[in-house]
């Protein structure tokens, strides 16, 4: 690591130290081509963390330049928690409880560490010798990294400051690998996000082949447990908004605390890495809409990363409010089914799923056309407010 890079590290270090630690608890997958109804490879996160305004950054470095998820006070782009370069690598992670750490060491520098992958990684190798290069006391891991490039690669690095273990995706029966907050080389049975793991892996094993628009439209939020059952979604029409119908939701996919989710959707082997696409929704899953993202447009539209608090953001929050509305201790892990959908037709989730397919039939068809980097961002800056505008008026209605 240069000497310019190491001082900047030390400095977030110290930062973060002074700081605090926030929750951190993610669901996540890697999928290989092989698993994918496309042969391109996908990567997925929500995000689950007390930092519950996030916002999209585009990061011009050297070598490669990036764009990212990131906390909504964060302004340098060298703290992310997930992202695409513009090679066609991206990157996203889970915390690992069941790894090793010992007392005194560094801890929790993931964030930095996914942006200096970022801008120094154009593939899944490089990752893996970004990762031996770097272990040691000072490293400040402890998480499962998803990571996937344009040369056809899926894999996931399960780190810690003085070892790691690579799992590629296509060496497993599944050709994908679900992770939320324990590691397989880690201690047998400690971590966290068991019940999460296993619905993901029930909804994945109901499909032949997985796509990024199955986990946009229904994996990222579903409220699904496999071990208590929640009334089934096709019941939800029929609840009065008269009267609330609640469930609880810590052990979900769709958390009170999920901030955003992320897919990309790579390119196969020998495919241009500027269509590798970005898919990025603000806010907990059930309150948004993901809009669609690439690097080489080198910007991101104002509605995900304007103002203080990104206004797509903003819109989710307002809905969250009404979606959770008890505040003190863990009631916020308590969602009103009646508010997503009602025999009253009141309910939003029709209103989001529908528009999230349509937003995703459109840009399957804008890329077959095979699109310039300025044509690209006009179209994902027209995504972003129409999403914006939706988002907006499904509160007013609310309101009234």
């Amino acid at each position: 690591m240069e000497l310019k890079s190491k001082i900047f590290f030390i400095f977030l270090s110290i930062l973060f130290f002074f700081n605090g630690f926030a929750r951190e608890e993610c669901t996540t997958a890697v999928v290989s081509g092989k698993a994918t109804v496309d042969n391109a490879p996908i990567l997925w996160k929500n995000r689950d963390t007390d930092h519950l305004f996030n916002k999209v950054v585009f990061v011009d470095e050297k070598p490669y330049c990036y764009t990212a998820i990131v906390n909504n006070d964060e302004i340098s782009g060298r703290i992310v928690w997930s992202g695409l370069n513009e090679k066609g690598f991206a990157i996203m992670n889970s915390a690992a409880y069941n790894l090793p750490l010992k007392q005194g060491e560094m801890k929790d520098l993931e964030g930095i560490i996914m942006a200096d992958a970022l801008r120094k990684c154009a593939s899944v190798d490089d990752f893996e010798n970004f990762v031996r290069e770097n272990l040691g006391e000072s490293f400040g891991a402890q998480a499962n990294f998803g990571v996937i490039d344009a040369y056809g690669n899926a894999a996931l690095f399960e780190v810690h400051n003085h070892g790691y273990r690579r799992i590629d995706a296509r060496d497993l029966p599944e050709n994908y690998i679900v992770n939320t907050n324990f590691s397989r080389s880690g201690n047998e049975d400690e971590g966290f996000g068991y019940v999460r793991f296993m619905q993901v892996e029930k909804m994945f094993k109901a499909k032949k082949k997985l796509s990024h628009s199955y986990l946009l439209i229904s994996v990222i939020r579903n409220i699904d447990n496999p071990l208590i059952p929640v009334l089934p979604i096709e019941k939800w029409r029929l609840l009065s908004n008269k009267r609330p119908y609640f469930v609880y939701t810590y052990d979900c996919i769709d958390r009170s605390f999920t901030a955003s989710a992320f897919v990309v959707h790579g390119v196969k082997k020998g495919e241009n890495p500027i269509y590798s696409t970005m898919w990025v929704a603000l806010g907990e899953p059930l309150t948004t809409i993901a809009v669609p993202l690439w690097v080489c447009t080198k910007s991101v539209p104002y509605e995900l990363r304007g103002g203080d608090k990104a206004p797509i953001a903003v819109e989710a929050m307002r809905l969250k409010k009404l979606l959770r509305p008890f505040k003190k201790g863990k009631m916020g892990e308590y969602l009103d089914l009646t508010k997503l959908d009602n025999k009253q037709h009141t309910g939003w989730l029709g209103i989001l799923r529908e528009k999230q397919g349509e937003i995703l039939t459109k840009t399957a068809l804008f890329l077959k056309t095979k699109p310039d980097c300025e044509k690209l961002k006009e179209f994902q800056e027209k995504i972003a407010k129409e999403v914006y505008e939706i988002l907006k008026n499904i509160n007013k209605r609310e309101k009234k």
